[in-house]
């Protein structure tokens, strides 16, 4: 894996064998999910069994999905989770204003955060949650929330705070947002058709919540062929002259353009 994780693959906290398969899935980032997918009344088992298996550092790199800071178990999991040595970040749901982030990095004094906005409220605040707290690493939209939030009845009901959330990690200096999960795990062309359209608004990797769905995603979000010999042109001419300049085909290359070059040779050592 190159620095720039594509795929996020979620997991039951509850479902050890669960996360187990998903930590030989390939996956770049497991997320064990300590929230919307385990029940009330299997919380402390599922955070518990997490503990456990964070008391070493696994072979993927594991993010945890806590509970909402609110709710009767957010920080009873951050208490628990965020001293663990395999644990390498937090993500923490249903943020809505930068106090929480900073609440949050209170309690977790030495974790990486990632701010899920799930609310309208949320995306109006999203530059400052953003950029709350140093230990924050990223931001990502929760976007079955955020539907339901919005009453939107289709994707480019959501394009805008898409949109707003990849302005807001950009601006606070935090690495491209990887897109929310999609649904419907055997849509893999409407998977990948919703792929290009987030790569297209600024997305780099999504989530998943299904193995079958990683090979799609990865495709989706790697160079193309095209892509790499365009990369790679900028940094030639990029190499033999200084300052702004157009290339041969009339492209104008400027520092910004050799920083995209550049990200894009990254992702393309995966290939």
């Amino acid at each position: 894996m190159t620095g720039f994780p594509l795929t996020w693959l979620y997991a039951p906290g509850d479902r050890p064998h669960v996360v187990a398969k998903a930590l030989a899935s390939g996956a770049d980032v497991v997320v064990i999910d300590l929230e919307d997918a385990v029940a009330p009344d299997r919380k402390a088992y599922a955070r518990a069994a997490t503990a456990d298996l964070l008391a070493a550092p696994p072979a993927v790199p594991v993010h945890v999905r806590v509970n909402a800071l609110d709710s009767p178990w957010g920080g009873q999991d951050i208490a628990a989770l965020a001293p663990a040595p395999g644990l390498r970040g937090l993500r923490l749901p249903k943020i809505t204003s930068p106090s929480e982030v900073t609440r949050a990095a209170r309690r977790a004094t030495s974790a990486d955060l990632y701010a899920l906005l799930e609310t309208a409220l949320a995306v109006e605040q999203a530059y400052a949650i953003a950029s709350a707290h140093p230990q924050l690493r990223g931001i990502a939209l929760g976007e079955a929330d955020l539907r339901a939030d919005l009453g939107v009845r289709d994707d480019t009901g959501l394009d805008w705070p898409r949109s707003r959330v990849v302005v807001a990690a950009r601006a606070a200096g935090l690495p491209p947002p990887p897109q929310s999960v999609h649904p419907d795990t055997r849509d893999l062309d409407g998977l990948a058709a919703s792929c290009a359209h987030g790569r297209a608004l600024g997305f780099l990797g999504r989530a998943a919540i299904h193995p079958r769905q990683l090979p799609v995603i990865e495709r989706a979000y790697l160079p193309t062929e095209a892509d790499i010999e365009r990369a790679e042109t900028v940094l030639k001419a990029a190499a033999a002259e200084q300052g702004a300049q157009a290339l041969p085909d009339g492209r104008f290359i400027d520092a910004a353009v050799v920083t995209a070059a550049r990200r894009t040779l990254s992702l393309a050592r995966r290939r």
